[in-house]
């Protein structure tokens, strides 16, 4: 595991379900890589983020700097307020299918992205386990089986969702912000943390070199991105990038390869904490 980044794409909305997606498959495919494709199954409720503007000043940075309309388009600024909320890989079962016939991964991200990550601290047990069995059940809807990853909305967990999670047949989680993969200590799950940064959280200007900086010693890494992002507008950002990847010999893979390739004995016990990264509008687990 000299050079070997895996490639985490998370499908928060609607949009990046129906065009980023597809986009990403096309890109993926002319460079003949694959990737794990975390899937949020329901409702896009992406418009109560607006919400956030009038509770944290930072969140208003953020949409202003990433230009949050133009990523995202008008519409999936109004799901869920103004406009009913879609849903989002179960509107779509046959882009699902190409995923997995394209040999991709396909794990669960979210049944309800948005009320997760705003809201999870305050909702109770019961309301977690509800949103687990209705994106469990939908993802075994579309796939015929149970996912066997799940990667966390934002990089949310708290004690109750480890234990939780000890109730399901995940064999790797990605839940946290690290720089190592580790053993959860709640869950006793591997965890294969995404320790390189998203492209709007340093930005377009220095995203690629930010990147290509971080991987020149080599080793074992997770890459974040986001259908709605690389797959959308700034798509040429992630082409660049893959280019350059490839010619510094790194072998891009899906998140499976490293929890099949890592001995879980050698793996340190660790427990997560939460804090606010560079670029991030809220605290995530780390």
């Amino acid at each position: 595991m000299n050079k070997l980044l895996g490639l985490k794409i998370d499908v928060d909305t609607y949009e990046g379900m129906k065009k980023g997606v597809p986009s990403l498959l096309r890109i993926l495919g002319d460079f003949g890589i694959k990737g794990t494709f975390f899937l949020s199954i329901g409702p896009d409720a992406s418009g109560r983020a607006a919400l956030n503007l009038l509770r944290n000043p930072l969140f208003l940075k953020k949409m202003v700097s990433s230009n949050a309309v133009g990523l995202y388009g008008l519409k999936t600024a109004l799901y869920g307020t103004l406009l009913p909320s879609p849903l989002i890989a179960l509107s779509f079962p046959g882009i699902v299918q190409d995923v997995i016939s394209q040999g991709h991964e396909a794990q669960f991200h979210a049944w309800d992205h948005r009320r997760w990550q705003d809201d999870l601290f305050r909702h109770s047990n019961a309301w977690i386990r509800e949103w687990f069995e209705r994106g469990v059940a939908g993802f075994q809807r579309l796939t015929g089986k149970s996912p066997t990853a799940f990667g966390a909305p934002a990089w949310l967990v708290d004690d109750r969702v480890m234990e939780i999670l000890k109730d399901y047949s995940f064999s790797y989680l990605s839940c946290t912000r690290a720089s190592a993969p580790f053993i959860h200590e709640g869950c006793r799950l591997m965890e294969i943390p995404s320790d390189l940064p998203c492209l709007e959280e340093v930005g377009r200007d220095r995203f690629i070199d930010t990147i290509v900086k971080l991987l020149e010693g080599g080793g074992l890494h997770a890459l974040p991105i986001h259908a709605e992002v690389e797959g959308g507008i700034r798509q040429g950002f992630f082409i660049e990038l893959m280019e350059k990847v490839m010619d510094m010999g790194y072998s891009v893979v899906p998140l499976q390869s490293i929890n099949d390739a890592l001995p879980r004995e050698t793996l340190p016990l660790r427990k997560h904490r939460m804090s606010t990264l560079p670029g991030r509008a809220a605290p995530c687990a780390v």
